[in-house]
């Protein structure tokens, strides 16, 4: 293939961005694959992300083998080696004030949504490409797919968001409310200012030319005039305003084919954009895949290349390989070994499902589809274990696949209190079952919600999904009963006969990974004298706290 390193393209303020072109030999016109990003073009992936390298060699040895030296392989972004072959030309673009790009790095701004349209525009007029771009990318490079399908570029043909993100506000920065600090507070510095352009203290070295992959060295205090403090953005901002909507994508406006892919596992970032991208987009083609597995491996594992592959042939190249007829919805429907079967269907939820309410009991700490008439309450420290219900082992293999809510009625002994809400699975011996995640090991599934943010948008709700606005703050009367509707994530389980389903509720993040990635523990966001009081929760009679089940009908 042709490698063209350093290829400026032209913005509409004067600045140029740089990119990567791989290419086929063979003169002629090809569809493109785009990926922009602030990771770094020239960053290897082995360098730059070196113990998830590890952990993707573990599962998938032949990354680097075979058709593929791995030399160009680069965090969250497609390997050319892998796709050139197939007649597709790959662009990796560093984004505004990144790597080899000089300019003001303002991630996820209306600017950058801005350059990568450009981008796009300029990649489908070049002299090897047949005029239609497609998009690819994980995480950070899927966020950017939302926003910029959103501009609508007349040369955008199709889109693959990875395990990305829409809402900036409820899937990314602030669960129910609740500020999640602990991602941005070590991604920031590690992977984002290591490789800001002109940063000369970079640890990356480009492994073709042998010098840094952020440019000129700039001094330190040019440095921090040439980026917005992102960090600082977000922790001044408790409430949706003007820069949570700028930094968020407007699914109405997304019209092109899309593939949204997301994992089970990515709860806290990675998980509930793909599924509203897939219902609230505007597009009539589209597809929504639900896969287990860490954040990268599947991205990258020959079986999910070739869907990619067969997605965008059809859509960048006009090929009839009978992608139009695939069904719309495919998700692997997990079981508690860490296996998944593969279940394709029409629509999400599944037309399947049946809604269950399964009430808590206080009294006993069960959790049951039995409605209960006699009021209880039970009451634990904010800060400590939480209170856990459980349900009645299962008489018979029971499948839940959809989304989860958890209707609580509660009081504080202050003025608000945060719910974190876990959905679990025991098996006979009363052993936790635990799936492998994105980034680490989870349980069946998670909410938030704090109470004080309880106020729902009507207009956006449904009995199953409940939407909060998050535009006021609503504190609480001390031992004041209120009712929240709290959104857990979807999720997809299996639970067999004789095991037992479990709901945990607690004022704090749950310890199954206490050194996790996905933290809410900022003192300023969450200090111990309003959040660390007594709760209580309610139920039966007049307080018929529940959990809404999505559990699928039996063929």
């Amino acid at each position: 293939m042709i490698f063209e390193k350093n290829t400026p393209i032209p913005m509409s303020d004067g600045l140029e961005l740089m990119c990567n072109v791989f290419r086929p030999d063979v003169p002629g016109r090809y569809p493109v694959i785009m990926s922009f990003g602030v990771y770094g073009k020239d960053v290897h992936f082995e360098d730059g992300f070196n113990p998830q390298w590890k952990k993707l060699k573990a599962v998938y040895p032949e990354v680097d083998q075979g058709e593929s030296t791995g030399e160009y392989l680069r965090w969250e972004v497609p390997d050319p080696q892998r796709w050139v072959p197939d007649n597709f030309v790959i662009v990796v673009v560093d984004s505004r004030g990144s790597g080899m790009s000089p300019g003001y790095l303002d991630l996820y701004s209306p600017r950058e949504t801005q350059d990568y349209y450009e981008a796009i525009e300029w990649a489908s007029v070049q002299s090897w490409s047949n005029g239609k771009v497609g998009l690819s990318g994980i995480s950070y490079l899927a966020i950017k797919q939302w926003q910029v399908a959103a501009l609508q570029p007349p040369h955008l043909a199709a889109m693959i968001p990875w395990e990305g993100a829409v809402d900036h506000y409820r899937d990314l920065l602030r669960h129910g409310g609740i500020l999640s600090n602990s991602f941005t507070q070590a991604w920031w510095p590690r992977q984002i200012l290591a490789n800001q352009h002109g940063n000369g203290q970079t640890p990356h070295i480009d492994r073709q030319t042998k010098q840094i992959t952020t440019g000129e060295p700039l001094p330190a205090a040019q440095l921090i005039g040439n980026r917005s403090d992102y960090p600082a953005e977000i922790a001044k901002r408790s409430l949706w305003d003007a820069w949570f909507s700028d930094h968020t994508a407007r699914l109405d406006r997304v019209t092109v084919p899309l593939l949204s892919a997301a994992n089970w596992g990515g709860a806290g970032i990675h998980l509930r954009g793909n599924f509203c991208g897939y219902l609230q987009s505007a597009s009539t083609e589209k597809w929504l895949f639900a896969h287990i597995g860490t954040h990268y491996e599947s991205f990258y594992l020959p079986h999910y290349v070739a869907i990619q592959k067969r997605f965008f042939n059809h859509y960048l190249r006009g090929e009839e390989n009978g992608w139009q007829d695939e069904p719309r919805v495919q998700l692997a429907i997990r079981a508690v070994d860490g296996t998944a079967k593969m279940r394709k269907t029409t629509a999400w939820p599944l037309p399947e499902t049946e809604w269950q309410k399964w009430y808590l009991d206080g009294k006993n700490l069960s959790v049951s589809n039995q409605t209960n008439q006699e009021e209880s309450k039970v009451a634990y420290p904010a800060l400590g274990d939480g209170i856990t219900f459980r349900s009645p082992a299962f008489k018979e293999d029971t499948e839940f696949t959809g989304n989860v809510k958890l209707k609580l009625f509660v009081s504080s002994s202050t003025t608000d209190m945060d719910v974190f809400a876990i959905l679990r699975c025991f098996d006979p011996q009363g052993q936790e079952v635990e799936f492998i995640g994105a980034h680490e090991n989870v349980p069946v599934a998670c909410g938030w919600l704090r109470a004080s943010h309880r106020k729902l948008d009507a207009t956006k709700s449904s009995e199953y999904l409940p939407y909060h606005r998050h535009d006021e703050i609503q504190k609480l009367v001390p031992d004041e009963v209120y009712e929240l509707d709290i959104e857990i994530l979807p999720t997809s389980l299996i639970f067999p006969k004789d095991y037992t389903l479990a709901i945990t509720v607690m004022g704090r993040d749950f310890n199954l990974n206490p050194q996790g990635r996905i933290l809410h523990n900022d003192l300023q966001d969450r200090n111990e004298t309003e959040f660390g009081g007594i709760s209580q929760i309610y139920t039966g009679g007049n307080y018929a706290s529940y959990l809404l089940m999505p559990r699928i009908r039996k063929d």
